[in-house]
């Protein structure tokens, strides 16, 4: 079965249920760049999924656990900008294994992945929002029932489309 996401004003639609989702706090985009805080206005595809084996059962057999010195390079002029990388690293970069449980379970999506533009944004995951509606830094954000349900759901390559809407 191919499952398609699609964003609405309601939420991120999936077959029958829509699902109450965050956007970034610079609302959508179809000019994102690095540190603008936007959602990437495109039809994105679930790349990985990452979880937190300490905090939870893998969610399906292609998600990789995330370990303490997991990082995503954020610095646009490091090779390995938009990438997994492994501490120590000098770059700037985001922890995958954060404090908080926002990261427990993250898709990746293709934004500007694999091949990264310098510059074009980075870290654009699919991940458990801070409370609802809360404002990501670009990401798409869920409540934690929802995203663990999608875990079981989606296969890599599914297709998420963020069209251009108002009133988000």
């Amino acid at each position: 079965m191919n499952l398609r996401a699609r964003l609405t004003p309601q939420g991120l639609r999936i077959g029958n249920c829509t699902f109450p989702c965050a956007i970034g706090r610079g609302g959508l985009s179809d000019a994102k760049h690095e540190g603008d805080g936007a959602t990437p206005i495109d039809t994105l595809r679930v790349g990985e999924l990452w979880y937190r084996a300490d905090r939870l059962a893998r969610p399906a057999p292609w998600a990789r656990a995330i370990g303490p010195g997991d990082l995503w390079c954020d610095a646009p002029d490091h090779p390995d900008y938009n990438h997994h990388v492994r501490a120590p690293f000098a770059a700037s970069h985001e922890r995958l294994r954060r404090a908080d449980p926002l990261y427990d379970l993250i898709f990746v999506l293709d934004w500007n992945w694999p091949e990264a533009t310098p510059g074009r944004g980075s870290a654009i995951f699919l991940h458990q929002w801070r409370r609802p509606r809360f404002p990501t830094e670009g990401c798409l954000a869920l409540r934690r029932d929802h995203l663990h349900a999608l875990a079981r759901a989606l296969p890599p390559g599914t297709e998420i489309t963020i069209p251009p809407l108002s009133g988000l």
